[in-house]
């Protein structure tokens, strides 16, 4: 039992009085008077350590999302052919519930510019999905289209395209290093991905424009090579080392003018060598969706401009 004074007193023997919040009660020591039979308690509905047991007793909904057209606050009806008591509901039910449910999705996405909005959201999340893209690029793709969708209008706009531009200028914006052709690559299995392509292109040009969007943010030639090794499941003493390199020749002129996919790509195989690790120029090219000729250029450019010591640390001799 836990006990707390009150600063008020007794009304009959001017006492302070004492709260037994066990049984929710106020009372007096001394002559045994109940002032209050039930304290309301202000504390927490249980007390439960596992998340699984906090998430049944809560009753709050899900977050709110700007991933979902509305926000998250809609209410499903479950496809359930059972009554609350577990017994199961006759056919004039069933046909009953499942015409609501119709109607329920129907008046949900009722206007042309609401089922836009749902169509365009539902393709960023898959392509934010098959990219692996965390949370943040998907929320943030969201808003975008929403302030677009707001100031103007996309009707007559790809769907695809309008989302892959909107993933791309999220991507910007998150410093999240993604190209264009990858994004348009992950909306699907198209045909005319050229076409795809320079759409999406115009579509971003559009929304920078419209919406005086400042994203021109450098990214730097670590998040390049970081890319590159991850994609490649290389060592991380390589990508290190690589990186540590790219930190000593960034005040060269070196890099006027290149392309950082290929000096990035050119960096991790002279790290590769020189750790010993067997990467193919085949490889980091496709990876990086340059040439080998290319990676062979900028390899040349890097031995042209610095010398590489290699300081060899010497080992110990074991005698018996």
């Amino acid at each position: 039992m836990s006990e707390s004074f009150y600063t008020n007193n007794c009304p009959e023997c001017r006492t302070n009085l004492i709260e037994d919040s066990g049984k929710g009660e106020c009372f007096c020591p001394s002559c045994g008077y109940v002032v209050i039979d039930q304290i309301e308690n202000l504390g927490p509905e249980s007390i439960s350590t596992d998340l699984e047991d906090r998430m049944k007793n809560a009753r709050t909904g899900g977050p709110v999302s700007y991933s979902m057209h509305d926000l998250g606050l809609r209410t499903e009806i479950a496809h359930s052919f059972k009554d609350f008591s577990g017994k199961p509901l006759d056919s004039s039910v069933t046909e009953q519930m499942n015409a609501v449910r119709k109607w329920h999705s129907r008046i949900r996405i009722s206007s042309p510019k609401e089922r836009r909005l749902s169509n365009v959201l539902s393709k960023i999340n898959e392509t934010c999905m098959s990219l692996n893209l965390p949370k943040l690029i998907v929320e943030t793709a969201s808003i975008i289209y929403r302030n677009y969708e707001n100031q103007n209008t996309a009707k007559g706009k790809s769907v695809v395209c309008m989302a892959a531009a909107t993933v791309y200028l999220a991507c910007k914006r998150c410093t999240v290093l993604r190209s264009l052709q990858e994004i348009v690559e992950a909306t699907g299995p198209y045909n005319t991905k050229d076409t795809h392509l320079k759409l999406t292109s115009k579509y971003y040009r559009m929304l920078v424009i419209d919406m005086d969007d400042n994203v021109q943010q450098q990214l730097s030639i670590d998040h390049y090579i970081s890319k590159l090794a991850n994609f490649s499941k290389i060592d991380v003493k390589v990508e290190r080392l690589a990186i540590k390199m790219a930190h000593l020749t960034e005040d060269h002129i070196l890099a006027y003018g290149k392309a950082p996919n290929g000096l990035a790509a050119a960096y991790l195989y002279i790290a590769a060598i020189l750790l010993g690790v067997n990467v193919l120029q085949r490889d980091v090219s496709s990876l990086s969706n340059v040439t080998e000729v290319t990676i062979r250029n900028r390899c040349k450019d890097i031995f042209t401009n610095f010398k590489i010591r290699i300081i060899l640390k010497p080992q110990g001799i074991i005698t018996k």
